[in-house]
C-alpha cells in the first residue's frame, strides 16, 4: 500500500503530532508499506536522513505568532508532482487545515480516499493566534468537524475523542487507533544512569513529568500541587523532560517556595536518554485536561511508572484507579492531586504494586499492534471508497476539473460556514462548548 501522510508538524518539531507520524512512518516501512510525508521546512533542518528522504519539504513561515511551529505555504509545482507521481492508495491528513486542505485537494488529483487523524482539542490552542476568543474556539470545533465530514474516515486517539465527535456532528465512519508506543525500548532505561546524569539521589522518590511546556498543558496547578509534596516530603525530587514557554514559570513556582534544589529540568530528550529519564522517575505526574490520547502517560507506564492524573480524555483510557496510578476528579484541587503524590511517594508497597498493573496496561498500546489496526481502517476505506468512486483513470479531464474546482469551493464553503456559525452563535452557547 503507498500512504500519503499530510502534517503541520514533523520532526525536527518534537510533539504529540510529529512523533504519531514518524511512529507510523516506521511501523508501516516495517510492515512493507510505502509513505511519503509532505510536512513544512523548518529553521533547524530536517529529521534524520533514514526519514527524511521519505519526506517532501513545504516552504513556511517559521515561528508562527511566536511560537515553534511553522505555517506551510501553498504547494510548488515540484512537490505537487512528487505526490501524484507516487500514486497513493491513501492520503491520510494529520490537520484539519493547511496541509489538511492540501490533503482533500490531492484526493481529487489522485482519486485516493482521505483518512484524518484528529489528533487535537484545536480549541485549547487558540491563544497562540491573535484575537483569541470564544467565538474562535466556536470557529475551530466547527471547522475541523465539517473537514472531518469531508473524508472519507477519521481515526480518533481515544474513545473519549471519538464520543466527542460524534456528539459535534461527524458522520464519516470513525476508528479508535492510538499512537503506538515501543514498549521494549521505553523498558530499557537505566535508573541508576539517568539519576547520575541529573545528579538525583539513589534512594530519592523521583516524580516525573514529561511533555511540551506550555499554558494548554495545565502547569501551573501542577507545579502548585508538587510543590506541595516537595515540601512536606523531604525525599521527593521532580523531573521534568521536555521544554516551552512555560518553563519560565516553573522554575519561578519552584524558587518561590524554596525547593528549586530538589528539581531537575532535563530539556528536551530523545533515545535512551529518554528512556534513562523514565527509568529514573517513581511515579508520574500530569494534570493536562487538552489531550486527545494519553500517548505520553502509557510510555510512563511502559517504564513501570504509576500515574497521578486528572480525569479527562486520554487519561482515562489508560489510568486505571487504585490499580495503575490514581484517576483523580477532573476539578480536583492541588491539594487532593498532592494527597495522592503523597500517598505514592510514602509507599514503596503501593509503587511496586501500581508499577505491575502499570506496565500490564502499556502493553496494550505497543506500536506493533496499533499500527496493524490502522492498516485494517486504511484498507476498510479503500474498498468503499473504490465501491463508490470511479477510478481516477476512467474519470475524463472535464470530470477530474469539475472536482477539483468542487474540493476548492467545498473548502471556501466551510471555512464561511464556521466563521457564520461562530459569529452567530449565542454567548450562552459558546460558553456551554
Amino acid at each position: 500500500m503507498k500512504i500519503c501522510f499530510f502534517t503541520n508538524t514533523f520532526l525536527p518539531h518534537v510533539g504529540g503530532v510529529a512523533k504519531s507520524v514518524q511512529t507510523f512512518l516506521e511501523d508501516y516501512r516495517r510492515l512493507r508499506q510505502r509513505v511519503l510525508v509532505v510536512a513544512p521546512q523548518f529553521a533547524e533542518g530536517g529529521a534524520p536522513e533514514r526519514i527524511e528522504r521519505s519526506v517532501e519539504r513545504v516552504p513556511a513561515l517559521q515561528n508562527f505568532n511566536g511560537s515553534d511551529f511553522s505555517v506551510s505555504l501553498p504547494l510548488s509545482t515540484e512537490s505537487t508532482e512528487r505526490i501524484t507521481g507516487f500514486k497513493p492508495d491513501l492520503l491520510h491528513a494529520h490537520h484539519p487545515f493547511l496541509l489538511g486542505d492540501t490533503a482533500l485537494r490531492a484526493s481529487a488529483m489522485t482519486g485516493a480516499p482521505v483518512v484524518f487523524t484528529h489528533h487535537t482539542l484545536y480549541e485549547q490552542y487558540t491563544h497562540y493566534v491573535p484575537f483569541d476568543s470564544p467565538r474562535l474556539k466556536e470557529f475551530v470545533i466547527e471547522l475541523s468537524t465539517r473537514f472531518a465530514n469531508r473524508c472519507h474516515g477519521v481515526i480518533a486517539p481515544s474513545e473519549s475523542i471519538a464520543e466527542l465527535l460524534v456528539s459535534r456532528g461527524v458522520t464519516t465512519p470513525i476508528r479508535v487507533v492510538p499512537t503506538g508506543i515501543d514498549t521494549k525500548a521505553l523498558a530499557s532505561g537505566s535508573r541508576a544512569r539517568g539519576r547520575k546524569q541529573w545528579n538525583i539521589p539513589s534512594d530519592a522518590v523521583v516524580i516525573g513529568h514529561l511533555g511540551r511546556l506550555a499554558p494548554e498543558k495545565n502547569l501551573t496547578f501542577l507545579s502548585e500541587a508538587v510543590v506541595r509534596t516537595l515540601k512536606r516530603e523531604k525525599n521527593a525530587w521532580l523531573l521534568v523532560v521536555g521544554d516551552g514557554p512555560s518553563r519560565e514559570e516553573m522554575e519561578k513556582i519552584m524558587a518561590t517556595h524554596n525547593v528549586a534544589d530538589r528539581v531537575r529540568f532535563a530539556g528536551k530528550l530523545t533515545g535512551k536518554a529518554l528512556h534513562d529519564a523514565y527509568a529514573a522517575m517513581d511515579v508520574f505526574a500530569f494534570a493536562s485536561q487538552s489531550e486527545t490520547q494519553g500517548m505520553v502517560l502509557a510510555e510512563a507506564m511502559a517504564a513501570g511508572n504509576p500515574v497521578i492524573a486528572l480525569d479527562a480524555s486520554g487519561a482515562r483510557e489508560i489510568v486505571r484507579d487504585k490499580e495503575n496510578g490514581r484517576l483523580l476528579k477532573a476539578d480536583a484541587s492541588t491539594v487532593d492531586f498532592s494527597r495522592a503524590l503523597n500517598q505514592v511517594v510514602r509507599s514503596a508497597e503501593l509503587r511496586k504494586k501500581w508499577s505491575k498493573g502499570a506496565r500490564e496496561q502499556a502493553a496494550n498500546f505497543d506500536r506493533v499492534v496499533t499500527s496493524v489496526k490502522a492498516l485494517e481502517f486504511y484498507r476498510e476505506v479503500i474498498a468503499a471508497h473504490r465501491r463508490d468512486q470511479p477510478r481516477i483513470e476512467e474519470q475524463s479531464l472535464w470530470e477530474r476539473t469539475k472536482e477539483r474546482l468542487a474540493i476548492e469551493g467545498q473548502l471556501v464553503a466551510d471555512k464561511v460556514g464556521a466563521a457564520v456559525k461562530a459569529i452567530t452563535a449565542p454567548l450562552s452557547q459558546l460558553a456551554a462548548s
